[in-house]
This record gives structure tokens, sequence and C-alpha cells, in this order.
């Protein structure tokens, strides 16, 4: 499933059936003109928001349901963020990969259940994890009968409300887990608790950064697009609006025939 360099994207949250499927039909129109593998990447339940009333999405059963009329309309596969592990066997009979948040790319029993369902799982990498220190969880994952994994780097704190990318990251993951190194272009901008105890965001950086985890080595990317950021419930403040990514994209595939012309990087 990540043989090839590919992309991670949708809305942060799930929203209506009208907003979900205007970025899936988008998405669709970029993988094949792109010839690029793409992932839908929505979630049904924010629990780590900030604060207690922000807005969470539609919960598991309700996201469940909205997930696989994406994936009817559209044939992407899916994604998702679980947070309990009673939550993965669910989620596994309806998505393709099983996201853990970085918040808790630690905890045992939520990893050890994603690896049970034998789906891809996908792992964020703690903002205060060295590179290293993934193939710990990785290892969790596999013991449980996880085969595909990958890592998401998503920025190192640096002090408080500051997140720093550090472009070694993307080798050292790969040779201390062995998996695919993952960038997430849109959360590495967080500026976390600076918008009123809620995280803001420096999306025009987006751009420059993910320019340069490719050139770094990065095996695929992760990047939240909205077609009216604004507007969404959720991390409004640093997500790609949709009509830049075909363009990021194109750069981004000119600049990977330069540095990996044959697939992945030259330690793999």
């Amino acid at each position: 499933m990540f043989e090839r360099f590919f992309l991670m994207a949708g809305p942060c949250v799930l929203e209506d059936d009208g907003l979900n499927l205007e970025v899936a039909q988008e998405l669709v129109r970029i993988a094949r003109a792109l010839n690029l593998p793409v992932f839908y990447k929505a979630s049904y339940d924010k629990a780590n928001r900030s604060k207690g009333d922000s807005p969470r999405g539609p919960g598991l059963e309700e996201g469940l349901q909205r997930l696989a009329r994406v994936k009817a309309a559209t044939g992407l596969p899916l994604l998702t963020d679980i947070h309990e592990p009673f939550h993965a066997a669910r989620a596994a009979e309806v998505v393709d990969v099983l996201q853990i948040p970085a918040f808790l790319c630690r905890q045992t029993d939520l990893l050890t259940a994603a690896g049970a369902t034998g789906k891809a799982v996908s792992i964020k990498k703690g903002q205060w994890m060295a590179p290293e220190e993934m193939a710990h969880a990785v290892e969790k994952v596999r013991r449980a009968g996880g085969a595909e994994v990958a890592v998401t780097e998503r920025g190192t704190f640096f002090g408080y409300g500051n997140l720093v990318v550090d472009m070694r990251s993307f080798r050292r993951i790969r040779q201390a887990a062995g998996v695919p190194a993952v960038f997430d272009g849109t959360h590495s901008v967080q500026r976390p608790g600076q918008a009123g105890g809620s995280s803001g965001g420096e999306p025009e950086h987006i751009p420059s950064l993910v320019l340069a985890a490719v050139a770094a080595g990065c095996d695929g990317l992760f990047l939240e697009t909205h077609p009216r950021p604004e507007q969404a419930p959720s991390d409004s403040t640093n997500m790609l609006p949709l009509d830049r990514l075909e363009p990021l994209l194109r750069k981004v595939l000119a600049i990977r025939a330069v540095v990996a012309p044959e697939g992945r990087g030259d330690d793999r």
C-alpha cells in the first residue's frame, strides 16, 4: 500500500457529504492527472481539541457512514484517526489505513489494537519524540500483526507554541524503524495554543516545507486541504486551500524526478 510515493489528503474533520465529496472528487481528479496514489483522510472524531467546546466531528458511527459514502462515490482508499482501542476493529471495517495521533503514539493498547486489525497503520511522530524512538511504536504494531506501517513527521516542539521540522528525520526514521517516512506539511505549521487557546498556524510556510521534505527524501505527504479553510470547523488556520494542492504537487513530483528517479531514497 505504501510502495510508491503517495499522498494522504483531505479535510481535518469530516463535514457534511457535500463538502466531503467536493474534496474527494478533486483528489480523484488530481490522482489521475498526476498518476499519484492518494488516500482520502478525514477524522470522525477530533478527541484532542485544545478546548472542551471545540467541534469534534460526527463521531464513530455517523463518521464511518460518511467515509463509506466517500469510498462508494470515488473509490479512494480511506484513512482516519483512532483514539481508543475499541475503535480500531470497527473503523477497520470501513477504512484502509488507521492513523495513530501524535499525542498517542506511545499508547501500547491503541497501537496493538490497530495492528491486530491487519490494516495498514500510519503513526504520527510525537512532537517530543526523536526519530529513532518511533521504532518502538512500529514494533508494537508489528507484534500485533500489522504488516504495513508508516511513520509521519509533523514537527518537534521548539519552546512553547512553535514547531520545527528536522529534515534529517526522514532518513533516520527509515533507518531506525524500516518503514516509509511521511511528511505532514500542514500540522507542521501549527502554532499550538496561539489562537485564543486553540491552535493557530502559518500556512504560508507549507509549500517551502513540503518541497524541502521531498528534497530530503520523504516517502509520502500528508496534507490537510479544504476548499474554504476559513470555514473549516477544525484546523482552519493551517490547512492548504484545495485549489493550491495540484500546483504544489506538480512541483513535488518535479523534485522527486531529480532526487529519486527510480523510486524511494538511496537508503531503501
